[in-house]
């Protein structure tokens, strides 16, 4: 009887995969011991510490010092002193009383005591005495104010140039205020102007400070400054 082969058991049908596993099994155990390494152990020297030199050794101790003494101070200049001899004379200064009796007259020289004038301010319609405007010096004091009015609006109304507000561009009613003062020697002084345009305030000041010479006002007898206000209104033509 003829015995018959597993296929499966056909060990040569793997045998370039054995042959690949042992190459390689051969080549990483030769790799290990060509790089194995052999230590002597007698030239391996770890040390030893000995607790008992390390109880024993001195530690110095630092101890602080002291900062060096400020120097003394220097020493305080001999006083000089001055011998006088016993039979040099030595002149007294004597100190005369002020005290007086009560009989006695005290002359007091006269004092002349300046009169300082202040800068006083007094309203134009509360003023005892106007300003006089050049030929309003008739009539009693309410006359007086009212031509002084009369005067300075006709006086403004000639010289203050209406056609200013057309050319800049200025249409309508116009108003300006102005104030200014007269001052104790009958002069014009401190013109100020508020309008719609600066050029209006300007003609407004030019003008104002155009106004003659006036008698000054007068509070009790004494020349004092009088403020005054001026509205100028004018209408310009379309």
């Amino acid at each position: 009887m003829e015995s018959k082969k597993n296929p499966k058991a056909d060990i040569s049908r793997n045998a370039s995969l054995y042959f690949a596993i042992g190459l390689a099994l051969m080549v990483f155990l030769s790799y290990t011991l060509i790089n194995w390494k052999v230590y002597d152990k007698s030239a391996i020297d770890i040390g030893t510490v000995n607790m008992d030199e390390l109880d024993d050794e001195d530690i110095p101790v630092l101890e602080p010092v002291a900062p060096p003494p400020p120097p003394p101070p220097p020493p305080a200049p001999p006083e000089v002193i001055e011998i006088v001899e016993d039979e040099e004379e030595v002149e007294e200064t004597v100190i005369e009383s002020t005290e007086t009796d009560q009989e006695e007259e005290i002359e007091i020289e006269e004092i002349e005591i300046e009169e300082i004038e202040e800068d006083i301010e007094v309203p134009f319609a509360v003023i005892e005495n106007v300003p006089i405007f050049p030929g309003c010096d008739k009539g009693n004091n309410t006359e007086r104010r009212k031509c002084m009015s009369q005067k300075i609006t006709k006086f403004v109304q000639r010289k203050f140039n209406t056609d200013l507000a057309g050319d800049l561009g200025l249409s309508g009613r116009q108003r300006i205020n102005v104030i200014f003062k007269i001052d104790k020697n009958g002069d014009v002084v401190g013109v100020r102007a508020r309008a719609p345009h600066p050029r209006l305030e300007k003609e407004a000041t030019r003008v104002i400070n155009l106004l003659p010479k006036m008698k000054p006002g007068r509070q009790r007898g004494k020349a004092v400054i009088v403020p005054y206000s001026l509205p100028i209104i004018f209408q310009v033509q379309d």
